[in-house]
């Protein structure tokens, strides 16, 4: 989800609190991506020109302002709710960009990635998802490859819930800061949520670095879920990538 250039569209804090609520929509067949702006009225920017996930290639270079992690443990409960798996966070983390603060809301997973970079697809792929006093959206996006074990990742997972709808506490709350890279330099661009509503106005903001997960922990969530969760490339058309 994006907001990097151009206009922004106000979205209710209950519409991204939880990823994959409201209409009945999934990643194939009558229901999967191609026919998500039919499903629902409310799903018509699905068809729109500004959509995510997008190949990010053709970069324009570009005095990006770093963007400021202000996370705490926040993370109280991991949630599955049919679509992928997401861990819900407690008031008091944000990160600061464009001279605004943006607050940690949760945070979830695709496999695999919905973005590729320079044509490249990742096995994992993160999202955290903030919102600003405005109700406008930025989401971080952040890549994991194949390698060992990721320890924070086994950490956020623990206790899964594997029927969907249900919800597991921990004991502890999480902290987003472990599954961030130490290089937080990014690209950005304009999007939108890439599950429906589709909304657009979205701040992407994607790590250029990757962290590493163990192929069973990347299978692991596809397994649970019963099915892969990544929105097919969306047309870049007008918009730049800046880096």
């Amino acid at each position: 989800m994006k907001k990097t250039l151009i206009t922004l569209c106000i979205v209710s804090v209950s519409t991204i609190a939880s990823a994959g609520t409201g209409t009945q929509w999934g990643y194939s067949g009558h229901s999967g991506p191609e026919n998500w702006a039919q499903l629902s009225t409310d799903n018509y920017a699905c068809s729109g020109s500004n959509q995510s996930p997008v190949n990010l290639t053709g970069f324009i270079e570009a005095d990006l302002t770093p963007i400021e992690f202000n996370y705490k443990s926040g993370g109280h409960e991991v949630f599955n709710n049919g679509h992928t798996i997401q861990v819900n966070y407690s008031p008091g983390s944000r990160i600061n960009i464009d001279k605004q603060a943006f607050e940690l809301k949760q945070f979830h997973f695709h496999a695999p990635s919905e973005n590729h970079i320079n044509g490249n697809s990742f096995p994992l792929e993160a999202h955290y998802v903030h919102v600003n006093d405005q109700g406008e959206l930025a989401v971080v996006a952040v890549m994991f490859k194949e390698g060992k074990e990721n320890k924070a990742l086994k950490g956020a997972w623990l206790g899964m819930p594997k029927v969907a709808g249900e919800k597991a506490s921990y004991a502890s709350n999480f902290n987003a800061n472990k599954l961030l890279p130490n290089n937080k330099d990014y690209y950005r661009f304009n999007g939108s949520l890439t599950t429906p509503p589709c909304s657009e106005g979205v701040r992407w903001l994607v790590l250029k670095e990757s962290l590493e997960a163990s192929q069973e922990q990347i299978t692991g969530l596809t397994d649970v879920l019963g099915f892969e969760n990544n929105r097919p490339l969306q047309s870049i058309n007008a918009r730049t990538i800046l880096q």
